[in-house]
């Protein structure tokens, strides 16, 4: 992918943007924040764990970060994990946040510093004490039947499902409802028929609400099996 310093940032693989042309931050705070209702579903969690479909820039990463430290007592903590097939490179993800650079205080410059090689596998990274990253470049099918966790939140932000269809797979889903506890939310910008259905059918409770800006819908949710 080419840098191009002027507007959004757009996948090459799946010609679709990362983020909103209007907002990203207010985008990443309203379909992934908001959607998974946070920070109210972390306030009583020791440890509060978030896993992600689909890293690219790390504004969600970056924005849960933010709201986390914000509104946590000092003993509590949050383990983010996110899964990324085609990694950016920092130098690229420096570009395309650098708009935010101020009000993500720190944030941004801390990830960069510590942003692994692009290889595949898993990494996993300290910021902190409290907040660790563990960033997984690799296929989501082949990785997340490997992973291990209690789950809280789900950020399900692959590209559209018509463009990017292995990131909405029955693999992907049912080892979603594997790793969720009960009670275990989810929130996507997509209002896809099949993947509403593949939501439920796993366990999930299921419902259609407002987008955000000029997306007329998106998908929230939580999981009503058994879980952890």
């Amino acid at each position: 992918m080419s840098l191009h310093p002027i507007g959004p940032p757009k996948s090459r693989e799946f010609d679709d943007l990362y983020f909103s042309a209007d907002d990203g931050l207010a985008e990443s705070e309203f379909v992934f924040l908001a959607g998974n209702n946070l920070p109210q579903n972390w306030l009583d969690s020791d440890r509060f764990v978030i896993c992600e479909m689909g890293f690219g820039t790390g504004l969600n990463f970056l924005a849960a970060w933010k709201l986390f430290e914000e509104t946590v007592q000092p003993h509590q903590s949050l383990d983010f994990i996110s899964f990324e097939k085609y990694p950016l490179n920092g130098e690229e993800i420096g570009l395309y946040l650098q708009p935010w650079q101020e009000v993500l205080n720190g944030r941004l410059q801390q990830l960069l510093t510590l942003y692994p090689p692009i290889i595949p596998g898993f990494h996993r990274i300290m910021l902190n004490e409290r907040v660790t990253l563990t960033l997984i470049f690799d296929d989501v099918n082949e990785a997340i039947p490997k992973l291990l966790a209690d789950v809280d939140a789900w950020f399900l932000d692959g590209f559209k499902p018509a463009t990017n269809p292995e990131m909405w797979s029955e693999t992907v889903i049912e080892n979603m409802a594997r790793l969720s506890r009960k009670g275990a939310r989810f929130a996507t910008f997509t209002a896809a028929g099949k993947v509403r259905r593949d939501l439920a059918v796993a366990g999930f409770a299921v419902e259609k609400v407002a987008g955000f800006g000029r997306k007329r819908d998106m998908t929230i949710g939580c999981y009503k099996g058994d879980g952890s």
